[in-house]
């Protein structure tokens, strides 16, 4: 199984200035908790227990929420206050976390290959903390929906869905041969393509299952769009000499990197988990 899961959080989040000045734009929070911890919660649904961070300058209130604050929790003990730091405690009790730094903005891709040395020499998954993914109460999260895939098939896995066609430019787009319902086999991946050049509308989102063979070809790729390695390449190699899936996963995705879809994220939330008790 794939114990291993990395968050590349060095962005600086400038989408959401002022606000990300002095806080990481993972650590915002959707209702009462922060972006960052829905997606740790969501690889520990598929079984991993490992988690390193690449992190940057400015990013330490990450490793600070993954720890124990003996001064607030002193305060708080004994009183109804107490319960809320529930959630993060198991995790911290229960799971190993680690970071790294990176020092260059250089993209996902050189994110990725920094953390090489917090996974090793095994299969992983990767999230972006900006994409947050619900499923209905009772479903496989989406990283355990694909951890199923690769024990099946081995081999490097993406997370994909149907944006419209004027968005294509945003993303990472694939084209691929169907293999069943909602899993292709990627022949094509081309990096924030202009809509009239899209392979496809099927678009990368921030879930990823990576063999670590990624590392030698990320090291070996040349950066591309905006001088920046960019991780698209890389995955393009590997399904060339070997394979790579993507696959339409089931749940919703809420592109949180936006505000537009961060307050879209924090109403959905408040009205279907936090009302209903489930947080």
């Amino acid at each position: 199984m794939i114990k291993k899961c990395l968050f590349p959080v060095a962005g600086y989040g400038t989408r959401f200035l002022p606000a990300t000045k002095a806080m990481p734009k993972e650590m915002l929070p959707v209702v009462s908790k922060p972006l960052v911890q829905y997606g740790v919660e969501e690889a520990v649904a598929a079984g991993m227990n490992s988690f390193g961070f690449v992190t940057g300058r400015g990013k330490r209130a990450i490793a600070d929420h993954f720890d124990i604050s003996y001064e607030l929790e002193q305060q708080i003990k004994g009183t109804g206050k107490e319960e809320l730091l529930s959630s993060i405690r198991s995790l911290i009790n229960n799971n190993k976390f680690s970071f790294t730094r990176q020092n260059e903005m250089k993209g996902l891709g050189h994110a990725i290959l920094s953390g090489q040395t917090l996974i090793g020499d095994e299969p992983f998954a990767v999230v972006l903390a900006d994409d947050l993914c619900m499923v209905e109460e009772g479903e496989d999260s989406v990283l355990a929906q694909m951890t199923k895939l690769y024990n099946q098939f081995r081999c490097s896995i993406v997370a994909i869905q149907e944006v419209p066609h004027d968005e294509v430019h945003k993303y990472g787009v694939i084209a691929g041969d169907p293999m069943k319902e909602g899993l292709f086999r990627v022949t094509d991946m081309v990096e924030k393509p202009p809509a009239d050049q899209a392979p496809s509308n099927y678009a990368i989102i921030g879930r990823y299952i990576l063999t670590p063979d990624i590392f030698d070809i990320i090291r070996d790729t040349e950066p591309g769009k905006n001088g920046e390695v960019q991780v698209t390449d890389a995955l393009l190699k590997q399904a060339k000499d070997g394979c790579v899936l993507a696959y339409k996963f089931k749940g919703r995705r809420f592109d949180c990197g936006s505000i537009d879809g961060f307050v879209e994220a924090t109403n959905y939330v408040y009205e279907n988990v936090y009302k209903k008790g489930l947080m």
